[in-house]
């Protein structure tokens, strides 16, 4: 299944219930081979702009980032289950076949043209009350929309030990072919805040630790960082890629709004579709993620 192949199977679905279609989803993609659950880990983090707020598709986006973590978590080999229940809870749990233990995940996809997001966004602290007797929480994101600098969500993290995971750092693990053994314990991946917590002063808590929070990934999987560093290329292009797709399908809608007969309907519309704003802010994010380096 293509990502392309996945928005049409959404469109599909979104007549049937939302139990029924997240059911039918689920089977899909648990049908995956490793290489097609990876392209599609590789593109999950950004919700098509074609997708229409708050739509049953949105809604049945988000419940296949979810099932898309579980089924990237039984890649590697640990039982994995997506809950159905619309509670306040985790929406992913899973445990080791081999090492007895336990966390609960939850997935994240934003759109491209979103404005800066906040604490409450990622809902941290939550993951820190869900987590309940489980040993890790694993919060997956873009991992390109966590803040830069700092941010509340870095002292919650190390606070509560939540792992702020990313679907490039899913790209390279499945990649790697990395899988948990009797012989290979995957623990380390999920505890990494933990870890970090361990060497952070109380004043730089709030600060991003993402760049070490790569080297100590890096180092687990036992690859160097100059390969590490590859994939996450790799990844970026396709993000580029996505971006000027948006951007092409905000460029057709502001032509078809331009055909309207009445032009204070026109300009109206595109006040309130604030359609230029879009693509300004996938530009921008673009630009952005062009000229960051991630520090070696």
């Amino acid at each position: 299944m293509t990502f392309e192949e996945l928005k049409i199977e959404l469109s599909d679905c979104s007549s049937l219930s939302f139990p029924d279609a997240t059911q039918r989803l689920q089977e899909r993609i648990y049908a995956l081979d490793r290489a097609h659950t990876i392209q599609l880990v590789s593109q999950i983090g950004s919700i098509p702009e074609d997708i229409g707020h708050d739509s049953t598709e949105e809604k049945l986006y988000a419940k296949v980032s979810d099932i898309l973590l579980a089924k990237s978590l039984i890649e590697m080999n640990l039982e994995a289950t997506v809950l159905t229940q619309r509670a306040d809870c985790a929406d992913v749990v899973a445990q080791s076949h081999y090492h007895r233990y336990s966390l609960v995940g939850d997935a994240k996809a934003f759109r491209l043209s979103r404005t800066a997001r906040n604490a409450k966004d990622y809902k941290v602290n939550s993951m820190a009350i869900w987590k309940g007797d489980s040993e890790y929480a694993v919060l997956v994101c873009p991992y390109f929309q966590y803040p830069k600098s700092n941010s509340q969500i870095y002292k919650e993290a190390l606070s509560g030990n939540i792992a702020l995971f990313s679907w490039e750092y899913l790209y390279i693990l499945l990649k790697e072919g990395i899988r948990e053994s009797s012989s290979i314990n995957l623990s380390a991946l999920w505890n990494q805040s933990g870890i970090i917590s361990k060497t952070t002063t109380v004043s730089n808590s709030k600060s991003c630790f993402l760049n070490q929070q790569n080297q100590n990934i890096s180092k687990i999987l036992k690859i160097t960082p100059e390969k590490f560093y590859e994939y996450f290329n790799s990844v970026k292009e396709l993000i580029v890629e996505r971006g000027n797709t948006e951007i092409q399908y905000y460029e057709q809608e502001i032509e078809r709004v331009k055909q309207l007969n009445r032009e204070e309907a026109i300009a109206e519309l595109l006040r309130n579709l604030k359609l230029e704003s879009k693509i300004a802010t996938i530009r921008g994010f673009i630009d952005q993620i062009n000229v960051r380096d991630l520090e070696r």
